[in-house]
């Protein structure tokens, strides 16, 4: 009775969530410094900027078929009513929202776009705009697709060629920022990509970051897929995607990937603490009460999406 207890909730829990939720992306920045992650894309979220401090994440759903973009701002100085600016990233708004605005080159992008639950995600981290910090993608749970983790580990701001450093050496800029000519930037008569090949600068980017964009017909090497899944976007990673290793390098924040900052702590005892060991039913009468009200919730809510579509 325990086992199917725990199934029956924990599989009512997932389609809820699922349900009324879309695509969860968790941001975590493990950089030594804090970072104000941007967001451009459509349809808005609940929020296009905001401040995430040194070893903390934080967690926004986004709707079914949204498609943007994320980065991170750095070296920022915001008064107390939120106006100022930043010194890579920086997306122009004069404040911690980016409202509508994109990033300033040179910033590493992560790029989606959102299908459904039934189709494709399709997602990559761009240098194409330039680099001011290493960020990986992870896709957590996808059903099917390639699902891999995508990014730059490596610090480019430590390679980058003299004609390419911009903010002091706090970001690196691409040769199509850098010199704004059409083979750098793929434009007129090299507006393909048999006609626009990777550059010197293209090839180092390549070479350090090689899941990343490095130029704009990259894509062979450089975009992925996944269904149905969550995504974690890491700031600073500090190791290539190893689950092991990842997992033991983790700070102690009390904040880790998948959970929303500063989250509530259950109570040790309380009866969702349990359904996560996998003790629910354990000492509690009312499990079959439950059971049934979130089955009675999850038809009320099938009902509902379906009336809606």
């Amino acid at each position: 009775m325990g086992l199917f207890c725990n199934t029956i909730l924990s599989v009512a829990l997932l389609f809820i969530s699922k349900g009324v939720s879309g695509t969860t992306f968790t941001f975590v920045n493990r950089c030594d410094y804090t970072v104000w992650p941007g967001i451009l894309g459509s349809p808005t979220m609940d929020t296009t900027g905001f401040e995430l401090t040194k070893g903390k994440s934080r967690s926004i759903q986004a709707p079914t078929g949204w498609s943007g973009r994320f980065w991170a701002r750095t070296g920022c100085n915001f008064d107390g009513s939120g106006h100022g600016s930043c010194s890579t990233g920086d997306c122009g708004s004069g404040q911690i929202e980016c409202a509508g605005a994109g990033a300033t080159p040179p910033a590493t992008l992560a790029e989606f776009t959102l299908g459904s639950s039934q189709t494709l995600d399709f997602y990559d981290v761009s240098l194409v705009d330039g680099y001011n910090l290493p960020m990986i993608v992870e896709a957590i749970g996808g059903g099917s697709g390639m699902c891999a983790s995508t990014g730059c580990v490596a610090d480019l701001n430590q390679q980058c060629p003299a004609e390419l450093r911009a903010a002091d050496g706090a970001a690196c800029r691409s040769a199509c920022e850098a010199f704004g000519t059409p083979e750098y930037c793929c434009k007129g008569e090299y507006n393909s990509p048999s006609a626009c090949l990777p550059s010197v600068y293209s090839q180092l980017f390549k070479s350090a970051c090689p899941r990343s964009y490095s130029y704009a017909y990259d894509d062979a090497t450089s975009t992925f897929t996944c269904t149905g899944a969550d995504y974690t976007v890491t700031f600073c990673p500090s190791v290539p995607n190893q689950k092991a290793s990842t997992d033991s390098s983790r700070p102690s924040t009390g904040s880790e990937p998948g959970s929303v900052e500063a989250a509530t702590t259950l109570p040790i005892g309380s009866w969702l603490a349990n359904l996560a060991t996998g003790d629910s039913s354990r000492g509690h009468p009312f499990c079959v009460l439950l059971q049934l009200a979130l089955i009675f919730s999850t038809v009320s809510l099938t009902f509902s999406l379906i009336q809606q579509s």
